[in-house]
């Protein structure tokens, strides 16, 4: 083989192969590819990296994509909910050569998958007995957000949920929350009762002198018109605080 010859078939060994221990879709056989993987047997076959890899389409100068998928995968420890929970801005500046469109397009598809885990909670709409199936059932608004939000779970007379409504959102420590937006909610969608959430991206799990204000403020507007108020949860860190089971309401 002459000279040039040579340095052609290193050159496209080097296309189709990529670097040293890179995994390149082009280097897997066919039937194992993600996008065939999941036409012959379905999305839940495949692997995060795989799912990524669709996502994603295609690497980065040096990199090819399921290497790259991995090597995103290991720096949040393998775990979906942590990238998920990671502002877009961050997580482009710590993904060097991830543009802004292909890393938003990534994350509006992790956002679009716990959305739906959201809705799937909520179609099936069960008495809420507890304040462990209030959590439950509205942790999927309240987790992951590095700011505070306040929801309220609007129930029937048989505290069967009828609407979760997002009235307020605020900064890392607090969030103002006007009286009679939540009065109002509770009118239009004819509650008969409802509980109340909200998030400490601080973690810290213990409500705030302001936290027990406002309840009591939204306790006595809504006794007014009949309206039970059940509860009112404070999530952090997977975890969460009930004003009920602590005696507060």
């Amino acid at each position: 083989m002459d000279e040039i010859s040579k340095r052609k078939s290193t050159s496209a060994k080097e296309k189709t192969s990529g670097t040293k221990g890179e995994r390149l879709i082009a280097d897997t056989p066919e039937e194992l590819r993600p996008r065939e993987k999941a036409m012959r047997h379905g999305l839940k076959a495949l692997t995060d990296t795989e799912l990524m890899a669709i996502v994603f389409s295609t690497g980065i100068k040096g990199k090819g994509v399921m290497a790259l998928c991995d090597e995103i995968l290991a720096s949040y420890k393998g775990h979906l909910s942590c990238i998920a929970s990671t502002p877009a801005a961050d997580f482009i500046k710590a993904q060097k050569g991830i543009g802004p469109a292909k890393a938003l397009t990534f994350l509006a598809g992790i956002e679009l998958g716990m959305r739906a885990a959201a809705d799937a909670i909520t179609v099936e709409r069960k008495q809420i007995a507890s304040s462990q199936m209030a959590y439950e059932y509205m942790k999927p608004h309240l987790t992951g957000l590095d700011h505070e939000q306040f929801w309220l779970l609007l129930l029937n007379h048989s505290l069967i949920p009828i609407k979760e409504v997002c009235v307020g959102r605020g900064g890392l420590t607090m969030t103002a929350v006007d009286v009679k937006i939540v009065v109002r909610e509770a009118l239009l969608n004819n509650s008969s009762a409802m509980m109340l959430f909200h998030n400490h991206p601080s973690g810290n799990l213990r409500p705030s002198a302001q936290d027990e204000q406002l309840t009591r403020r939204i306790k006595d507007a809504c006794d007014l018109l009949d309206i039970r108020v059940l509860d009112h949860i404070v999530v952090a860190n997977h975890r969460y605080y009930s004003f009920h089971d602590e005696g507060k309401l």
